[in-house]
C-alpha cells in the first residue's frame, strides 16, 4: 500500500519511531498468541498416524487431512520451481514444530523523474508463519543451489504445506486470531509458486511513500532497503468484531447503542 500524501523526511522519521514502537508491542503479543496454541499447530493434531512418531495415535479425520495434504503437494511439487518427481509417503517425517515468523519482504522498482531504483521492502507487521527452520530464506536459499537434493525439497515442500493444512483443518483458530487483531492469510508468491504460504498480521497495516520520497530515503541513509511506516488511520479506524456483532443484535432487538 502507498501513502497518498507527499510525506517529507522528518515526517518519515516520526512515523517509523512510531512504527517501530507499535511493532516492538504488537509483534510481543503475537509471539504470546502463537506460544498459547502451539500445542494446536503441531501437524499431529490433525494429521495424527500420518506423523512419523514412536507413537501411533488415531486422529478423527487424518484421512481427509492427508488427502487435502497429499491434493496440495501433487500441485505444488510437480509446478515451479521445484519440479519435484518425488512422490509423498504415507508417513510424513515433521523435524520440526516450533513455529517462527519472518516479517514480510519483497522487492519493489521505485521511479522518480529519470531515477530508477530497485528497493528491498519490509512490512514489518505482516509475517510469513513457518516452523522453525524453513523460513523463506532458508527456502529461496535451497532452491537457489543447482546441487539441492530431492529429499531436501520435499522435505520443505512437506513443512509448508503440513502448517498450511493444520490451520485450515481447525477454523476456530483463525477465528480466535483474527478476533485478537491477528488475521491468519494464505497467500502464494512468485518465487515458490503454487505453495501455500501461512501469514499472520495484523489489524493495523503498514505503507510505503510515494516514490520520490522513497527513493530520497534510501539516498539518505545509504541502503537500498526501506521498512514501511504504520498506516495511523488504520489505529483510529480500528474495531472490534464482537462489540460490533453485539451492537448489530441489539440494533435488532430495538436497542440503540
Amino acid at each position: 500500500m502507498t501513502m497518498e500524501e507527499n510525506y517529507s523526511l522528518q515526517r518519515l522519521l516520526t512515523l517509523r519511531k512510531l512504527t517501530r514502537a507499535i511493532t516492538e508491542l504488537l509483534r510481543g503479543q503475537m509471539k504470546e498468541h502463537l506460544t498459547t496454541i502451539a500445542p494446536l499447530l503441531r501437524p499431529k493434531t490433525v494429521l495424527g498416524e500420518y506423523i512419523k512418531s514412536s507413537t501411533r495415535e488415531m486422529t478423527p479425520g487424518a484421512n481427509l487431512a492427508f488427502k487435502d495434504l497429499q491434493t496440495l503437494y501433487e500441485t505444488v511439487a510437480a509446478n515451479k520451481p521445484f519440479l519435484l518427481a518425488k512422490e509423498l509417503d504415507s508417513s510424513l517425517d515433521i523435524m520440526n514444530t516450533t513455529i517462527e515468523i519472518t516479517p514480510m519482504e519483497y522487492s519493489y522498482e521505485a521511479q522518480a523523474e529519470n531515477h530508477r531504483k530497485v528497493i528491498s521492502i519490509t512490512s514489518p507487521l505482516k509475517n510469513i508463519l513457518t516452523y522453525s527452520g524453513y523460513g523463506p530464506t532458508k527456502l529461496k536459499e535451497l532452491l537457489a543451489d543447482r546441487y539441492r537434493q530431492p529429499e531436501k525439497v520435499q522435505e520443505y515442500i512437506v513443512h509448508y504445506l503440513a502448517l498450511h493444512v493444520t490451520i485450515a483443518r481447525q477454523p476456530g483458530l483463525s477465528q480466535m486470531l483474527s478476533a485478537l487483531h491477528f488475521p491468519i492469510t494464505t497467500i502464494r508468491l512468485p518465487e515458490f509458486g503454487e505453495l501455500p504460504i501461512t501469514c499472520i498480521n495484523s489489524s493495523i497495516s503498514t505503507i510505503r511513500p510515494s516514490d520520490p520520497v522513497l527513493i530520497e530515503s534510501t539516498e539518505f541513509s545509504g541502503l537500498d532497503a526501506f521498512e514501511e511506516v504504520v498506516n495511523v488511520t488504520d489505529i483510529a479506524n480500528l474495531q472490534d468484531s464482537l462489540k460490533e456483532r453485539l451492537r448489530e443484535i441489539a440494533k435488532n432487538h430495538g436497542e440503540n447503542l
